[in-house]
Parts: structure tokens; C-alpha cells; sequence
């Protein structure tokens, strides 16, 4: 609390009391006063005898000259005298404050000087008190408690705000003040005055502000720290003591002696350093600046710790470390490579290598690029900037056991490297370089069979036809069509070209196929495997497919029974007509041209033929029938009957004895057919009536006139 004695802790001090005195007494007003007082005296002389105005305040009240009859004087004063000079006389503290222009009376304004009473009255009883309220408001002060005390050199702050003004002045509500005691006046500024020195009295060349404030003893700083080491940051909770521990070269016994200057201490000195020499070094460098004093490049004194989390870090700062923050690093956060959470400096700060991606990535590949204990050299395949896109490139992929070539060149790497499902790695090692591994076989297996046996290749199966630059172009030389598919390509095959037999689809399908398959454009394959009717329409309409013909014939089978490849015209093996047919070239037919039966077709039919077939195996599907249909049975006229003999149908094998059903017998062996069969004429036709006739005599001899009179009968 202020001191008002204390001529270091006040204000400048203003004009003396007697100076400004003497100022007045050079004014009219002065003189005036005086006059008055001097009626004032000789009123007061007058009336001697008279009853003082009221009794006097407890602490006038006990002092004996006071209340004798000429005690006025000593508070009034005399005749040379004034009240004020009185007033000092008795309490020259105050003078001495009014004089040296300290303390609340040093500070009063000119108005108020010399007028003790105006603030100070007497005469209202034993228990008025001379320092109220009205006292403070005059003073200008228009409440006691909100006094400030920079008025007497004491700038009070911190917890002494909280402080009632008793808790210092221990008479500043006692309504009589004790004899001998002050309400205001005689507490010194020294803190040790209310407050214990700890430090006993070791660190007396210091005041307790220098490290001290008067918020919270425990809130130290020190005047002047901040040239050394600013207490802020992570040193502002700091107790003097941890730094400045008794016995130590840097005690505060040591640094505060006057004729002591200690040793400058670095970071080092009182913390141990997690950093590996090389990097301290490097960074040293970079800086120009010892070893032990680079750690303020990155470790700032507003750090709350050497953890805080707006510690920072330039680009040029982390090289040291052997880890550039490039890109992709630069902009990443501290955080997100050291992680805050992980306890010790060794786990959050492991050191790694600028290369070694997998220390921080997870390995999205599995580990299939580990290379034994040695992590996976991400560089191998990737930038050193980015993950995507890759630089594994066309002559990287050489280096491994398929080198990209052709249409592969085109091919995202994910169609030959699948994951196994949704959460596995991509699959690299050990992907199989084999067609099929990746490629479905759009041949539906049929030339498994054809392949073994043979020895392997590299690549697998289907290189041994097709190359990378697509699936539609087989070299002619890789491909012999006999070898793959037991068919030889000869004769009218040899000139057709492959989409005559394997007919183009429109869309592809579901394997990107378009080349047609033989079975999906001719239909499946007939027995034997190498049918003709696979491709080949026939156009015999299966009439050489029954069950009473032969399947093979001279170790042939199908159409090669009677074709060959060269052309369907060809007949080189012959052809047996009776055999095939069941119908026997011989007498007149033998010598028969094919188009006697066959007709040449102006235009090849549906099927291709340039034959018409024939029409029929009976005589009347070639021949006129003269009887117009006499010997029909059940609408079929079996010719062969009668006319046993190819070579002329006038040569008869009818036995009339047998074939009908009139025998000749006498006179009727003699007659000539036509005596019996006679000429007759339908429409247009004229023909030889055979049937029927009746078999009785009557039917050819009718009934005589006169048969039964005497003269007998008549003759026809």
C-alpha cells in the first residue's frame, strides 16, 4: 500500500507549501483576509468567556491543552498565526507532504490549499470523525473505496484491487482513532512491509517488482528477462527456481548479484536434444549460427511446449533432416506425417528415407514388390511426385517375362491385372502372361483335342495362331487348316476364302467374336465330323441318307462317297445308279443321257442344283400311259407288270393264263390280241381297251337271233 514517506515511490513533487504561501500573501485578497481575521480575534477576544461552538472530536478532545480556555489558539491560531499553519504545527507529516508537493495533500488544487477545515471541520461531538466521506468528496474524491492511489505514487493493480481499504489501513474504520495512530498515513510501498520475503532477505539488491506483480506471486517475471530468455510461451509457468536452483553457477543468488554476470546458457543446456546430431548440424549451418543456438529456428520462445501445435517448419529447415519437402510433401501438414498422438519423440519422428513410401503409405499392392527385409521401391514404378499416373512404361514392362507389344500397348493396366474382389490389391507378381490367363477362348475349347501332345510354347496355346496385334489377323503360315481341324482346305475349298464358310456376325458376341463359327452358319456337324452338309446344303434333300443306303463306301463317307472338293459336278468314283437309286440304268435307260431324266435347270434352284431331279422311278413318270390308266391299282400303274424288259415295251412279259382272269384256251390261243382288245377313243386319246372286259361269251359274242329256232344260228 502507498507510503507516503517513501520519496521513491511518489509522484514528481510539486511547489512547497511556504512558496506558494508567499505567493498569496502578494495579493489583495490576502490582506483582506487578514483584516478579517484580526475582527475575528478581537470577537474572539471579546467573547472569552463565552461557550465553545461544540465539543471537539475524540482525537482534539483528549488532549488537555485543547480544551483549556485559551486551547483555540492552538488549533485556530493567534494573532500572527493562521488556522492553516496551526493546523501543520501539530501534524507535519502533512505539512511535509504539502511542502514536497507529495502524497493526496501534495496533490491538492490550489483552491483547497491552506484550508485544512474546508475537508477537516471540528466541534460535532467526541465521535465525529475528521477524515469522512465529505472529506474525500471535497478532495475530489466522490468515493472513499475508489480512491486511487496513483495519487500517492502507488500504482495499485492485481489483488490489491479486491482488497477492502481496512485490510491495509487497519484504522480506516474505526470510529475513534487511537491515540498515537494514523487512519491513512505511515504504511510503507515495500512489499516486505505487508508480505513475508521468502527469499530472506538473499535478494535484497532486487525489489520484489522486478520479479513479481501484484496479480499473483506465483506469476513471476523479471524486469529485463526478456533481453536474455523472454519469459513467455513454454517459460512463462516456469518457477525461478528450476532454472535458478540455490548452489547452482546460475542461482538467482549468482544473477542477481550486483557484481555477477553468469555464463549465457542455450537450449541444450537445460534440455536434452532428440535430434540427431547431423540434422542440429545441418541446420546450424543453414542459419550461420552454432549448433547449440539453432534450435530457435523452429522452436519459438511463444511455445506453450516443444510439441505445440502451431510449430512450423520452412521447407529449407526440414532438409537437414534427408527428407526434401517436395512434391508431393510440401503441402502437407506436420501432423499428418507425425502423428500428435503417438507418445515418445522416437515414434512420432523415426527418420525416414525420401524414398521409402511404404514407411508412411500403406503398400496398396499386398507386398508383392517386397524385396525380402527391404521395403518396396515405390520409385520403381512411380514419380517421386505423384502416385498417378504411373512411369512403369513400355520398356519397363520388357523387363519383366511379357514385354508389351501391339494391341497390349493400348490395354489399361487393370484388364490384365484384376483384384481378386473389392477390398484385394490389384494382382502384379505372378500374373500369368499366358493368352488364355486373360482372354476367354472364343473357340470354345475345340482345339483342345489338337493340342495334345505337342510341346508347349511360350505364351500358351493361342500364339501358336494369333500374334498381339489382334485376334482377326492369323498369319497364313501359323495356321494349317488340316493340322487344327482335320479338314484340308483343297480343291473349290482352296480358293474360297474364310468368310465363305465362316460367315461374319453383325454384332460381336459376348467374346468380341465376329468370325463365324461353321456350326452357327451351317447348322451342327453330321456324322463322320467332316461332313459336307455342314456347310453345304443338300441338295439331294437327304435321299442318299436312308437307311437302306450305305454310310460309307470305300472307306468314304458323306457326300465324298460320290464327290470330291474340286467341284459337285465331278463324279470321279462314278456313280452306280442302281445302288443309289435302286433304279438300274440298263436296256434303253442305259443308254440314256443323265438329262434324258435330269432336266438342265435354265437357273441353279435354291439348293445350286443345275439338274432338275428326276421325276420318278415308274414308267409313267416318264412315260405316256396309252391304256389311260387301265392298269392302275390304287392310283399307282405298275408298268413292269406287263413290260418286263428295259430295252423295248413291246417286248411283254404278260402271261394271260396268269395275269387275268380269262384263260386262253382253243380257238382263243389263235386270235391276235386285237380280235379281243379293241381301239377305243376318250377325248383326244385313242387307246386299246383292256380292262376291263368281261370274261363271259356273251361279253365278246353278245346273244345270236333265232339261236334257239329251227334254223339255227346266225353267224357274226
Amino acid at each position: 500500500m502507498s507510503d507516503p514517506t517513501s520519496a521513491d515511490s511518489l509522484d514528481e513533487p510539486r511547489p512547497g507549501f511556504l512558496a506558494r504561501l508567499g505567493a498569496a500573501a502578494s495579493k489583495p485578497q490576502l490582506w483582506i483576509a487578514l483584516v478579517s481575521v484580526v475582527g475575528v480575534l478581537s470577537t474572539a477576544v471579546v467573547d472569552m468567556g463565552k461557550t465553545s461552538p461544540g465539543p471537539l472530536a475524540a482525537p482534539h478532545g483528549r488532549i488537555d491543552a485543547l480544551n483549556a480556555r485559551a486551547g483555540c489558539a492552538d488549533c485556530h491560531g493567534g494573532v500572527f498565526q493562521s488556522m492553516t499553519a496551526a493546523c501543520l504545527d501539530c501534524h507535519e507529516p502533512i505539512a511535509e507532504h504539502m511542502e514536497s508537493g507529495r502524497g493526496l495533500h501534495g496533490a491538492l488544487e490550489q483552491e483547497f490549499v491552506g484550508r485544512c477545515a474546508t475537508c477537516h471541520s471540528d466541534h460535532h461531538g467526541g465521535r465525529f470523525q475528521l477524515v469522512n466521506a465529505a472529506s474525500f468528496t471535497k478532495a475530489g474524491i466522490p468515493e472513499r473505496g475508489a480512491f486511487q492511489h496513483d495519487f500517492v505514487g502507488f500504482e495499485m493493480a492485481g489483488k490489491h484491487l479486491e482488497l477492502e481499504c481496512a485490510e491495509c489501513h487497519t484504522n480506516a474504520d474505526i470510529e475513534i482513532l487511537p491515540e498515537g495512530e494514523q487512519r491513512f498515513l505511515g504504511l510503507a510501498q515495500d512489499c516486505a512491509s505487508c508480505h513475508e520475503d521468502v527469499h530472506e532477505g538473499q535478494l535484497a539488491s532486487l525489489s520484489c517488482t522486478a520479479c513479481h506483480t501484484q496479480t499473483d506471486f506465483e506469476a513471476v517475471h523479471s524486469a529485463g528477462h526478456e533481453d536474455i530468455l523472454p519469459l513467455i510461451g513454454g517459460h512463462s509457468d516456469v518457477s525461478c527456481r528450476e532454472c535458478h536452483a540455490e548452489g547452482d553457477a546460475h542461482s538467482l543468488e549468482q544473477v542477481t548479484h550486483p557484481r555477477r554476470v553468469s555464463e549465457a546458457r542455450n537450449c541444450t543446456t537445460c534440455h536434452d536434444s532428440p535430434h540427431a546430431p547431423v540434422y542440429v548440424e545441418g541446420v546450424a549451418r543453414l542459419v550461420h549460427q552454432l549448433d547449440a543456438a539453432a534450435c530457435v529456428e523452429c522452436h519459438e520462445p511463444e511455445h506453450l511446449s516443444f510439441r505445440e501445435d502451431g510449430l512450423s517448419i520452412s521447407p529449407e529447415l526440414h532438409a537437414p533432416s534427408g527428407f526434401r519437402l517436395e512434391l508431393p510433401h510440401a503441402e502437407q501438414t506436420c501432423a499428418e506425417c507425425h502423428d500428435p498422438a503417438l507418445e515418445t519423440f522416437e515414434q512420432r519422428y523415426p527418420g525416414r528415407l525420401a524414398n521409402d513410401c511404404a514407411a508412411c503409405h500403406e503398400d496398396p499392392h499386398g507386398g508383392q514388390f517386397q524385396r525380402g527385409p527391404n521395403p518396396s521401391a515405390c520409385i520403381d514404378c512411380h514419380s517421386g511426385h505423384e502416385f498417378e499416373p504411373h512411369v512403369f512404361d513400355e520398356a519397363a514392362h520388357a523387363r519383366t517375362s511379357f514385354a508389351l507389344a501391339d494391341s497390349h500397348l493400348a490395354a489399361e493396366c487393370s484388364v490384365c491385372h484384376e483384384r481378386e474382389s473389392e477390398t484385394a490389391p490389384r494382382g502384379f507378381r505372378d500374373t500369368p502372361s499366358d493368352c488364355d490367363a486373360c482372354h476367354a477362348d472364343a473357340h470354345e475349347s475345340f482345339f483342345v483335342p489338337f493340342v495334345a501332345g505337342r510341346p508347349s510354347i511360350e505364351h500358351g496355346e493361342c500364339a501358336r495362331c494369333h500374334d498381339a496385334t489382334r485376334f482377326e489377323h492369323v498369319p497364313e503360315e501359323r495356321f494349317d487348316h488340316h493340322d487344327w481341324t482335320a479338314f484340308p482346305l483343297d480343291g473349290s475349298h482352296l480358293a474360297s476364302d474364310c468368310e465363305a464358310c465362316h460367315v461374319p456376325t453383325p454384332e460381336p458376341d459376348a467374346l468380341g467374336r465376329r468370325f463365324g463359327r461353321v456350326a452357327q452358319c451351317f447348322g451342327p456337324m453330321q456324322p463322320g465330323g467332316e461332313s459336307c452338309a455342314v456347310c453345304h446344303e443338300d441338295p439331294h434333300a437327304g435321299g442318299f441318307e436312308t437307311a437302306d443306303l450305305p454310310v460309307t463306301f470305300e472307306d468314304r463317307n458323306g457326300c465324298q462317297r460320290c464327290h470330291e472338293p474340286v467341284s459337285f459336278r465331278a463324279l470321279p468314283h462314278g456313280f452306280d445308279h442302281g445302288l443309289w437309286t435302286h433304279f438300274a440304268l440298263d436296256g434303253a435307260h442305259e443308254s440314256l443321257s443323265c438329262s434324258s431324266c435330269h432336266a438342265r435347270l435354265r437357273r441353279p434352284d435354291e439348293q445350286g442344283r443345275t439338274w432338275a431331279p428326276a421325276r420318278g422311278s415308274a414308267c409313267a413318270d416318264c412315260h405316256d400311259d396309252p391304256h389311260q390308266r387301265q392298269f392302275e391299282r390304287k392310283g399307282v400303274t405298275d408298268c413292269m407288270r406287263c413290260h418286263g424288259s428295259t430295252v423295248d415295251f413291246r417286248f411283254l412279259s404278260f402271261e394271260h393264263n396268269w395275269d387275268s382272269r380269262f384263260p386262253l384256251k382253243d380257238k382263243h390261243t389263235e386270235l391276235e390280241c386285237s380280235a379281243c382288245h379293241l381301239p377305243e377313243r376318250a377325248g383326244e386319246a385313242e387307246f386299246t381297251r383292256y380292262r376291263p372286259l368281261g370274261t363271259d361269251c356273251i361279253d365278246c359274242h353278245g346273244i345270236q337271233e333265232g339261236a334257239l329256232g329251227r334254223d339255227g344260228p346266225s353267224q357274226r
